[in-house]
């Protein structure tokens, strides 16, 4: 018999206990359920239920395999009273759809003497805790475009371009309205999006965190796959939108940042494809 199991931490893709889950199915990259997270101080995360937002991935797992899940994460059944995480039933939310699974939280006290991460997003704490001296960045809207770069002064933070890229599992939707339209969105529905791979510095980061409001919550930034000219990226840096909302066509100024973006990097069909995607979606009237 088969489970859905929610990871935030070691057990996440690249991290340090994913072996466990190498070979079982990945439901959601992009994944989310209710809760706080925290610095264990130990080199893991450790997750409360509460309303706040945790950020990780959803998997397939048989149920064969928890039993050395539970060992590595201190479990030893609903009745033990030294439980170091517990087992429960959580809702997960992805993309495309919500799931019933399970996950290893804490109870609130455990976390008193915890450092909250304020993004709920453990891959990403460690992103900027120990910020690597470059980063590829993959931009699939408006960041293609090298003319808004050159007005805001930063186009020398994205002069090394290693060419137009895909990520596989992911599509560019249009779900946040401004003022007079939509905006870009990298959504995991298996669609096949293109866009551009930079390797930056550290200083790009910087401006892109402020570009995209992360602060305020617009977009988060998210860590993906990414391929060009046949060689994978891992772990590229990207940002999607945090409340997704219904898709409405965006200004004729900011299309054509993302037209002028792609020309002669991107496929001529994919530009045909995102063009006419754009010209199909209803107009934004507030």
């Amino acid at each position: 018999m088969n489970c859905h199991l929610f990871v935030y931490g070691t057990l996440r893709y690249m991290e340090k206990n994913h072996h466990f889950l190498k070979d079982r199915t990945c439901i959601a990259e992009q994944a989310w359920t209710n809760g706080s997270l925290y610095d264990s101080n130990d080199g893991y995360p450790a997750m409360t239920v509460e309303q706040e937002t945790v950020y990780g991935e959803l998997y397939e797992i048989d149920e064969e395999l928890l039993p050395e899940v539970h060992v590595l994460e201190g479990y030893n059944g609903p009745e033990a009273d030294d439980n170091l995480f517990e087992f429960v039933p959580i809702r997960v939310y992805t993309d495309k759809m919500e799931y019933d699974a399970f996950c290893y939280v804490i109870k609130p006290e455990q976390a008193d003497t915890m450092k909250k991460i304020k993004s709920g997003d453990w891959k990403e704490y460690q992103f900027i805790l120990n910020p690597p001296a470059e980063t590829f960045y993959f931009a699939y809207g408006s960041c293609m475009d090298t003319e808004r770069f050159q007005k805001a002064a930063v186009d020398h933070h994205f002069a090394d371009v290693i060419g137009g890229g895909k990520a596989e599992k992911y599509s560019v939707k249009f779900t946040v309205t401004m003022e007079d339209g939509g905006r870009a969105d990298i959504v995991e529905d298996g669609g096949g999006a293109e866009g551009i791979l930079y390797r930056v510095p550290e200083e790009a980061v910087d401006y892109l965190y402020m570009r995209e409001g992360v602060d305020s919550k617009l977009y988060r930034p998210a860590f993906i796959k990414v391929e060009t000219g046949g060689v994978v990226y891992e772990q590229c840096l990207t940002f999607t939108v945090v409340q997704k909302k219904e898709e409405f066509r965006p200004p004729g100024h900011y299309s054509t940042e993302i037209l002028r973006g792609a020309k002669s990097r991107l496929g001529e069909e994919y530009i045909e494809k995102i063009r006419a995607y754009m010209a199909a979606l209803p107009e934004y009237k507030p």
